[in-house]
């Protein structure tokens, strides 16, 4: 019996399982099923190449867009290999993570944008979870250096994007910090502890502090972009670059935000950040926009509400945090889990996970990159897929400790 049929057989024994666990259980082993054969379908396409491809969305033309290591998606299909192989128990898919993980290692240098904390997180962070491999650590604390080259002593963040080249040039920016941004805070957390160098910490924590302070409004949802000054470190003006208007809520920032702030929380203990996250995710919770499936509008603002498009991974992303955030010291713990079950239940319905063998491969259906960039309008993503996989890996581990 070859493996793919022993995790067959492992799902459909389930009904051994405890009653308070049974229900979960199932959930979770049927999606990774379905998630096995998709990502396997992926994987055969990429091996049948004979190169090392790193698939992330469908082109219009329904063929699959490849990236390279320096995108800042480059991560993602690795990380959702590692958590396949966590979630399955197949050692059929360990040479396949590292050899998908070791093509994107150059990122390590990358210091021309801050994403290499996404990168790098996702793909060698997961394979150094499961494997304690050290040359794994050793490139993660290479990368963490090459993301301290953006940090700005004035204003005390990081820099997100350059502003000598590209769209960003035309904006009239000087350093400008999106809320992205604080998705790669982690990986500084991480090189602290690797290396016991506090410097990492620092700056992290002085981001963290100062996009609190300035990316907010009083009603808990953040801006997109925050341009400050590179002299005095003031804020220069306050924008959104993929959201449909300044004041706008672009949802999946608003994940961005619960996230990022879940981990700053998790990493520091200090109770304004886990307030921040809960106090965006009750903006996005209570917005009299919110669909009642829970699958986020693209903006939460946008003009053309209910017929403007849903976004996949911005719900992924809010998912996965939210199970987190229930295995916090918080208030009402077991309520975030309850609200992303019900948010996984929704990206698992037909409406939004993909027919087997259908959908380039991809998990999950309607996703948005930019709209204002007319880029990635309702298709697959390859971060809606690493985020769903994340929810569902967490989510069965809470199902496990209680």
């Amino acid at each position: 019996m070859d493996r793919f049929m022993m995790l067959i057989l492992s799902c459909s024994l389930l009904s051994c399982a405890t009653p308070a666990t049974d229900e979960r259980q199932d959930f979770v082993s049927e999606n990774v099923l379905f998630a096995r054969g998709q990502i396997g379908g992926a994987m055969d396409v990429i091996e049948e190449s004979g190169r090392v491809l790193n698939p992330v969305k469908l082109n219009a033309d329904g063929s699959v867009f490849y990236c390279d290591y320096t995108d800042w998606r480059s991560g993602f299909f690795p990380g959702s290999v590692w958590y396949l192989y966590e979630l399955t128990g197949d050692s059929t898919l360990l040479p396949l993570a590292k050899k998908y993980t070791e093509a994107v290692v150059n990122a390590r240098y990358l210091t021309w944008h801050h994403d290499i904390g996404f990168i790098v997180g996702c793909s060698f962070g997961n394979a150094f979870r499961l494997t304690a491999r050290p040359e794994y650590r050793e490139v993660m604390i290479e990368a963490a250096r090459s993301l301290s080259t953006r940090f700005r002593e004035a204003p005390g963040v990081i820099q997100s994007w350059n502003v000598d080249r590209g769209w960003q040039s035309e904006r009239g920016w000087e350093c400008p910090v999106i809320i992205d941004n604080m998705m790669n805070l982690e990986l500084l957390f991480d090189a602290t502890r690797f290396t016991g160098d506090s410097t990492f910490y620092r700056m992290a924590v002085s981001h963290a502090d100062r996009t609190l302070r300035e990316c907010f409004r009083p009603d808990g949802s953040c801006y997109h972009v925050v341009d400050y000054s590179l002299s005095d470190g003031s804020v220069r003006s306050r924008h959104t670059a993929q959201g449909y208007a300044r004041e706008s809520a672009w949802s999946r920032g608003q994940a961005w935000a619960i996230y990022g702030y879940a981990i700053c929380y998790r990493e520091t203990q200090d109770r304004k950040y886990i307030d921040q996250a809960i106090r965006t995710f009750d903006f996005m919770r209570s917005h009299p926009r919110m669909p009642p499936d829970r699958i986020p509008y693209w903006d939460m603002d946008a003009p053309d509400i209910p017929a403007a498009p849903r976004d996949a991974s911005s719900a992924a992303c809010m998912a996965s945090a939210l199970y987190a955030i229930s295995a916090m010291d918080v208030p009402d713990a077991a309520s975030y889990a309850t609200y992303a079950d019900s948010i996984v239940h929704s990206l698992a319905s037909p409406a939004y996970r993909a027919a087997p063998g259908t959908n380039g491969h991809f998990l999950l259906k309607h996703s948005v990159g930019s709209i204002p960039h007319n880029s990635e309008i309702d298709v697959p993503l390859n971060y809606a897929d690493y985020y769903f996989l994340e929810a569902l890996k967490r989510k069965r581990d809470s199902s496990t400790v209680n």
